[in-house]
């Protein structure tokens, strides 16, 4: 699982790679402000898929002695950067598309022609890319894996969106879609660069597990109910893809530790084969009459 997470955020950088020079090259050979945005863009989501290349080889390592608790969290933390540095991007984009709005600026026929067809091929890699990322990322929970491979989904409506834009100026002059697309691509950016942050940042506070991971929890101790067995204090939380549950189990204060050691066991082994990744901590006391 750790080497088809580190290959699929390795593939990300280097297919990102390859678009940023391709869109840079073309960007500045046209001058088109949009085809600009995107290779911009794509440079953000270069550096964002190297954090999510080392966060993923890094958030894999077992605990040690001053992480006892593994080093899920450092999938989340390049999450949250990498929302930080689309914001950025995101800012400079809008800036220089309005300064354009202003002039009168004009993209020839060859640089249409060539910032269409890159943009083309743009989608089509992100496409294929983030496909798979979004697989692996699902097998694997990897928020870091997950982070990216919104990142290219975006990145293939927007370069679908800028090829649109760039063939209606072709046909019609209109260079004012030029700078208009860059904003159009920016405002992707912003609402993806929100829900990363979002999704990212809330196991950095230690909340607790979604609603539907918390049901399966429950409904799958009160299984164990007819053992004359009652629970409180439940706690989750979530490092990257390491899920963490505690609490308190009450038994009968007559049962061997033999007998609530294997009842504890039990518990463990359903949660573990309905949620990945699960770390359990049951702390057994006798039962409050």
């Amino acid at each position: 699982m750790k080497n088809k997470k580190s290959n699929a955020a390795r593939l990300s950088v280097i297919s990102n790679a390859f678009l940023v020079v391709m869109n840079l090259t073309v960007g500045l050979i046209s001058g088109s402000v949009s085809i600009m945005s995107e290779a911009i863009h794509t440079f953000i989501d270069m550096l964002a898929a190297l954090m999510a290349y080392f966060s993923v080889r890094v958030s894999d390592k077992p605990a040690d002695k001053e992480h006892p608790y593994g080093h899920g969290k450092y999938e989340n933390i390049s999450g949250v950067v990498e929302a930080l540095l689309i914001f950025v991007a995101s800012g400079w984009i809008i800036y220089h598309s309005i300064s354009r709005l202003t002039s009168k600026h004009a993209i020839d026929h060859t640089g249409l022609t060539l910032g269409f067809i890159v943009m083309v091929i743009s989608a089509l890699v992100d496409f294929f890319v983030s496909r798979h990322m979004y697989r692996v990322a699902k097998e694997t929970d990897s928020v870091a894996l997950k982070a990216d491979a919104l990142h290219l989904s975006v990145h293939v409506y927007t370069s679908l969106g800028i090829g649109a834009s760039l063939a209606v100026i072709y046909f019609t002059g209109w260079n004012f879609l030029d700078p208009v697309a860059a904003i159009v691509v920016a405002s992707f950016i912003l609402k993806e660069a929100f829900e990363i942050l979002v999704e990212a940042f809330k196991p950095l506070i230690d909340n607790a597990l979604p609603e539907e991971e918390q049901k399966i929890i429950t409904k799958t101790i009160n299984q164990f109910k007819s053992n004359n067995i009652k629970y409180h204090m439940l706690r989750t939380r979530k490092a990257g893809s390491n899920r963490e549950l505690d609490f308190h189990l009450e038994v009968a204060g007559n049962m061997t530790v033999k007998e609530s050691h294997d009842i504890c066991d039990k518990i463990e082994n359903e949660l573990k084969k309905k949620l990945p990744n699960l770390e359990i901590t049951i702390h057994v006391e006798p039962i409050k009459n």
